[in-house]
């Protein structure tokens, strides 16, 4: 037997009416398994822990109803109906190799419908809390009102937020996440400049933060102060060199808003390989932006060019 499969052998004992023939549902299954794939990402705590630890919580969350999946698959298109009521022997054969493309065809498949339909999976590979020495106030008043302010921030009463953190950092000066936070708020009002504001105190705090550094390049690409966003982003690389975000920002910057899609290519292949490596579901955005680069690339006569940057970067058009 080859190594990477596994034959596995089920006693099924089912009663029922001679004259049905049970189906699974594989459409209903796969909803359902990822419905529980998305309550273990949901429990998933981000609190101080590197991008990377996190992202392979959620790929375990992801890989563990692979299997169960597959295996529903396999027995959609048996008779499961056993009219005598006897024990019934049913062989399965599963690969469960999770280099093999039927593995990775489902784990992907899997991966875009959690990008799609579950709202806690963004939050969680957004998540940048580590912990420095400024992250977090020790003056307990102050943290209390940090608190309150996130659960105003969880019903979008940015304002009210706002107000906590203004207080929270009136009491202690040196609470980066709270100005963190707070630039958070003012930018989903949409309050930009006081934004930046926020972030720039926080990096006063904490030269290398990393949270406000990402948002600072958000922000600046909000404003349509792109060459800003771009020198943003490469600050963070000089930082944190191996993260994607990085790539996938300059990537989407050059190919959708500085009119160059060979630089937008070429950063946006190597966010889709550092996110593959760290197997981070925003894997699909980084590939979805490629097909549309494709497109464009194709349209204007430079596919030959397209496939070279891929091919610099180890990856195929497939």
């Amino acid at each position: 037997m080859k190594k990477n499969l596994f034959l596995i052998f089920f006693t099924l004992s089912f009663i029922c009416n001679a004259q049905t023939k049970d189906k699974i549902d594989t459409t209903k299954l796969f909803k359902e398994l990822t419905d529980q794939a998305c309550s273990c990402i949901d429990s998933i705590s981000t609190y101080n822990r590197p991008k990377d630890s996190i992202t392979a919580n959620i790929g375990s969350c992801i890989d563990d109803k692979v299997g169960a999946y597959q295996l529903g698959q396999k027995f959609a298109n048996m008779d499961l109906s056993n009219p005598t009521g006897e024990k019934k022997e049913i062989n399965v054969t599963l690969n469960l190799n999770k280099n093999s493309q039927e593995y990775k065809d489902i784990y992907y498949e899997m991966e875009k419908y959690l990008m799609d339909n579950c709202s806690v999976l963004k939050d969680k590979i957004a998540a940048n809390n580590l912990v420095n020495n400024n992250s977090m106030s020790t003056n307990q008043k102050a943290l209390d009102l940090y608190n309150l302010a996130i659960e105003e921030t969880k019903k979008e009463n940015y304002k009210g937020a706002i107000e906590n953190y203004k207080k929270a950092v009136k009491i202690d000066p040196n609470f980066a996440f709270a100005y963190d936070n707070m630039g958070i708020c003012y930018r989903r009002l949409e309050q930009y400049d006081l934004a930046l504001e926020s972030y720039e105190k926080s990096l006063k705090i904490d030269p290398n933060g990393l949270m406000p550094l990402q948002n600072i390049a958000v922000v600046y690409s909000y404003k349509k102060e792109y060459q800003k966003a771009v020198k943003t982003y490469e600050k963070i690389a000089t930082i944190d060199p191996n993260n994607p975000e990085v790539f996938y920002g300059i990537g989407q910057l050059y190919a959708l808003h500085l009119n160059d899609t060979e630089k937008g290519l070429d950063n946006m292949c190597k966010a889709y390989k550092l996110y593959v490596e760290q197997k981070s579901p925003y894997r699909t955005d980084a590939e979805k932006l490629i097909q549309m680069i494709y497109a464009d690339m194709k349209k204007n006569g430079n596919e030959a060019k397209f496939n070279e940057i891929l091919k610099a970067n180890n990856l195929n058009s497939n």
